[in-house]
C-alpha cells in the first residue's frame, strides 16, 4: 500500500485505489472517493442480470450470450446500454447492497456517470463469484477471466503466475477522463480484490501506465 501510495502521489490525474486482502482485511487511499463508473459498471449489470428470477436457474439462451460475452469481453457499449434496460436501476441497487458498497448510483441515460467507488468495488470483486448463483458461476467468471487480448492493459500486464485473474476495466473513449480496472484474483482458497480508480489522466496511455504502476506495487508480494 505504501508503495502504491507513493507512486499515485507522483503521477497526475486523481488516482484512489483500495484491497481486500487475503485476510479480508481492507485497505484504502481515499477509498470512499466517488468516480464515474464508466466501462466497470458492466462487471455489475454481467451480474445483476444473472440474478434476475427468471434467469438465474436457467441455462441461457444464445440471445443471452450474445449481449453478456461482448459485453463483457470486448466491452461493447450497445450491449450494455441493452442490459441496463433488461436489468433495471432496482436490480443494481439490490446488487449493490449484497455486496457491501456504500454508495452506488445508476445514471440513466449516461450510464457511463453512475457513480461508484474504490472501496465499494473492491468489496464487490472480492465476492463476485458468490454473488452469481450457482447455475451460472462458471459462465461469468469464464467472461470475465478472457477479457479481450487488446484491452489487457493495466493489471493484465501485471505477473500473477499461480493465480487467476478475473477483471473489467472502464475507460473515457479513450481520452483519459476516467481509466479503471476492477480485479479479482485467486489461488486456491486464497483471494486477493483490487479497485483502481483514476480521473483525468491527461491520455488513455498515461492513464493505461498509471493502473499498471499502481497495480504493480500492489500485487507485488504474490
Amino acid at each position: 500500500m505504501a508503495a502504491a501510495e507513493r507512486y499515485a502521489e507522483g503521477r497526475a490525474g486523481t488516482i484512489n485505489f483500495a484491497v481486500v486482502d487475503e485476510a479480508g482485511r481492507r485497505h484504502g487511499y481515499d477509498a470512499r472517493a466517488i468516480a464515474p463508473s464508466a466501462s466497470v459498471l458492466k462487471a455489475m449489470l454481467l451480474v445483476a442480470y444473472l440474478r434476475r428470477d427468471d434467469v438465474r436457474n436457467r441455462p441461457l439462451e444464445q440471445w443471452e450470450r450474445d449481449l453478456l460475452a461482448p459485453m463483457v469481453r470486448r466491452s461493447d457499449n450497445a450491449a450494455a446500454t441493452r442490459m441496463v434496460g433488461l436489468v433495471g436501476e432496482a436490480r443494481l441497487s439490490a446488487l449493490a447492497r449484497a455486496a457491501g458498497m456504500e454508495h452506488f448510483r445508476l445514471h440513466w441515460p449516461i450510464w457511463g456517470q453512475s457513480e461508484i467507488t474504490p472501496r465499494g468495488q473492491a468489496l464487490y470483486f472480492s465476492r463476485i463469484d458468490q454473488l452469481v448463483p450457482a447455475a451460472h458461476r462458471r459462465y461469468a467468471m469464464r467472461l470475465l477471466a478472457t477479457v479481450i487480448p487488446a484491452q489487457r492493459w493495466g493489471v493484465g500486464r501485471v505477473p500473477h503466475t499461480g493465480w487467476r485473474l478475473y477483471f473489467k476495466g472502464g475507460w473515457g473513449s479513450g481520452t483519459g477522463w476516467v481509466d479503471h480496472q476492477v480485479a479479482l484474483l485467486t489461488r486456491g482458497d486464497e483471494r486477493v480484490s483490487v479497485a483502481i480508480l483514476t480521473f483525468l489522466d491527461g491520455s488513455h496511455p498515461y492513464g493505461k501506465e498509471t493502473l499498471r504502476g499502481v497495480a504493480q506495487r500492489l500485487l507485488s508480494g504474490l
